[in-house]
């Protein structure tokens, strides 16, 4: 009896661990592709006026066989903290990078972390931004910082060279020549060929310097558009009724100072003083010809930087496909926000409207994975739950996000499934110009509170505001319906929601200080409207004397 006990035991045990084994094997790979601005507006397979140019006939491919997200949207439209949300599954106000110089550690590093638990091997390529080493990975070769476009150098693990940057010293580092995005996809290829363990599923996270500003190309792309009259977005020369007193001033008199341009709106920085097209640009011309000119030159670039991305991302799944890893590979594609291609002639990203709130969110996985597109909102503090999921792993309870992978392979919405997206940019006026401001929204409407202060102070600098759009009947974001007495219901109700969203996330918190201004102007009666004039009138004192010193400074340098 004994031995028949003994002798079963070992079979439910043998049984078990060839289960186990099993598993393992069918967990599928995940690579999750990101390149840095790569906004949906230029991504052909998303439409729009740059379609017909075929941009991404690669990035296109991979949706035609998967799902296509139409209302991915980041919580804070910038690099650091996009990515630290996508890291953690947590709000800027709880994952502690809330800026460009937020630090996120290993200890941290929770998407990697739990990854590893769940015996994948991981790796990152490419650029991190997140200051930390990624040591929470088995394998890393990051670009420090921004990084080079050109001959770029990595920290790698294990690598023992020494190379001075601009801002400072790599220490672990190792140098390659060409483009970035030729040595990030040569990386991941040799990751592959000579680091991959074949006994372990992997998780890939393979991130694109390109097509960050300013953009530089590899020489082989200067001819590719080169005779191709993009199209103007209809919004970039009149911006319409788009803004509030937040963003122009009042009576319009912040408008050269308020978000950079395009044209010679901003003086302080434009795409017709800046940016390697400006040798063919005639400064001569009027502000009306200039900006057509700086506009052609700035997505030219933009679109040569794309197409490396594009090429070398069809390397590697050229690679996946001959190793017979493509079809049990999760293939994730994103950009670390949206970005501005002109629209009311803005550049770069930060803003919470559309262009820069929404990530292009593409996945493949033939599997499970189901075609086409839905209209789910999903935010990228999801992006880890979902894809802990596709790995078998519940959603940690330290993370503010929820898996989509049902809503992906079946294309349905559940019927608890959020309704919408949280916002807010926390850096005010810094880089290019955008006041600080929170913002909700659901698949109609969008709300928007600039509250004009950096994150640790409590008085208002730049005149706070709101904004409310009506998506439906106004997708580009051109006619600010806010005073609009019909909306008034859904101002309330949007602002109850942004209220419980807030909370939610931990960005209500009293140690902000920027709270305080935030609910000073929460109820924006006539007396909250009249110091907003005023703000906007002490502003412009500050701007103009900031401007003329400026050029002051120009003149005596001449």
């Amino acid at each position: 009896m004994k031995n028949i006990c003994i002798e079963r035991l070992y079979v439910a045990c043998l049984g078990m661990l060839m289960a186990s084994t099993i598993h393992a094997v069918e967990r599928p790979n995940i690579l999750f592709v990101m390149s840095d601005d790569h906004t949906s507006q230029a991504i052909g397979v998303y439409g729009g006026r740059l379609a017909p140019l075929n941009p991404t006939p690669t990035i296109d491919s991979i949706a035609k066989e998967g799902m296509l997200m139409n209302n991915a949207f980041c919580q804070n439209a910038i690099c650091t903290p996009s990515r630290a949300s996508i890291m953690t599954g947590q709000s800027s106000a709880v994952n502690g990078c809330p800026t460009l110089s937020g630090i996120l550690p290993p200890e941290r590093q929770y998407l990697a972390i739990e990854m590893g638990k769940a015996g994948y091997q991981t790796a990152v390529i490419g650029k991190w931004h997140l200051h930390a080493r990624p040591e929470a990975f088995n394998y890393y070769k990051v670009l420090p910082g921004q990084g080079s476009y050109f001959d770029p150098v990595f920290h790698e693990l294990g690598a023992t060279g020494v190379f001075r940057i601009r801002k400072g010293e790599v220490t672990d580092g190792v140098q390659m020549k060409g483009h970035s995005s030729d040595c990030i996809a040569d990386s991941a290829l040799e990751w592959f060929k000579n680091r991959r363990d074949p006994d372990r599923p992997f998780f890939l996270k393979l991130h694109f310097k390109a097509p960050h500003d300013m953009f530089q190309y590899a020489p082989r792309y200067e001819n590719y558009l080169a005779d191709v009259e993009i199209p103007e977005p209809k919004n970039m020369r009149d911006r319409k009724n788009h803004g509030s007193i937040a963003t122009r001033g009042d009576n319009d008199e912040l408008v050269p100072y308020i978000g950079t341009s395009i044209g010679r709106r901003n003086p302080r920085r434009n795409y017709t003083n800046s940016g390697q097209w400006i040798k063919t640009l005639d400064q001569t011309k009027s502000d009306q010809e200039i900006i057509g000119d700086a506009y052609q030159g700035y997505m030219k670039a933009y679109l040569r930087c794309v197409k490396g991305v594009d090429d070398n991302l069809s390397r590697v799944i050229e690679y996946l496909e001959a190793e017979g890893l493509y079809d049990n590979t999760v293939v994730m594609y994103t950009g670390d926000q949206g970005f501005y291609l002109g629209e009311h002639d803005y550049m770069d990203k930060r803003w919470p409207y559309d262009e820069s709130m929404r990530m292009p969110f593409i996945v493949r996985y033939p599997k499970t994975v189901n075609t086409g597109r839905i209209d789910a909102i999903v935010e990228n503090i999801d992006y880890a739950p979902t894809m802990l999921d596709f790995a078998g792993v519940k959603t940690p309870d330290y993370m503010h996000g929820r898996s989509f992978k049902r809503i992906l392979e079946t294309g349905k919405e559940p019927e608890d499934w959020k309704q919408s997206a949280y916002y807010h940019y926390w850096m005010h006026m810094a880089s290019h110009d955008n006041p600080g401001n929170i913002a909700i929204r659901t698949k109609q409407f969008k709300l928007i509170q600039y509250y004009g202060t950096p994150m640790n102070e409590d008085e208002a600098q730049t005149p706070p505001g709101w904004e409310l759009y009506d998506l439906l009947n106004d997708p580009s974001e051109d006619n600010n319906v806010y005073d609009n007495p019909e909306y008034a219901p859904v101002v309330a109700s949007l602002k109850e929601q942004l209220k419980e969203r807030r909370a939610e996330l931990g960005e209500d918190d009293p140690k902000f200080p920027f709270n305080n201004v935030i609910n000073k102007y929460w109820d924006y009666g006539p007396a909250e409207r009249e110091q907003a004039v005023e703000i906007s009138h002490r502003y412009l004192e500050t701007a103009d004397k900031s401007r003329a010193d400026r050029d002051g400074k120009k003149n005596r340098a001449k």
